[in-house]
């Protein structure tokens, strides 16, 4: 953001608690059946990633995970379909 007045770029940290609460209030306020929280966030990117086609080691390093092991977790509840496995003659012509 951009203090006009000042002319600096204003930035502002809020704490990892303060943004869970706002998460967690936005689930509600939406009525969400299942409890959310920040992590429920960090899960469902990950997820989303898979399915749209995106290399595990690609998510390994988005998500930060230090072994593969890890990130694979997320193969579990993907629904990867076909998308999982792409022929090299997919590429021909693309």
């Amino acid at each position: 953001m951009w203090d006009e007045e000042t002319g600096h770029h204003l930035r502002w940290h809020a704490s990892v608690g303060t943004v869970d609460r706002a998460v967690r209030q936005a689930a509600r306020d939406a009525e969400l059946a299942k409890r959310v929280s920040c992590h429920t966030l960090r899960h469902s990117f990950a997820t989303h990633l898979l399915e749209a086609g995106y290399g595990i080691r690609t998510v390994q390093e988005l998500l930060g995970h230090k072994h593969v092991e890890t990130t694979m977790i997320y193969t579990h509840v993907a629904n990867l379909g076909t998308l999982a496995v792409r022929s090299p003659l997919d590429l021909v012509g693309a």
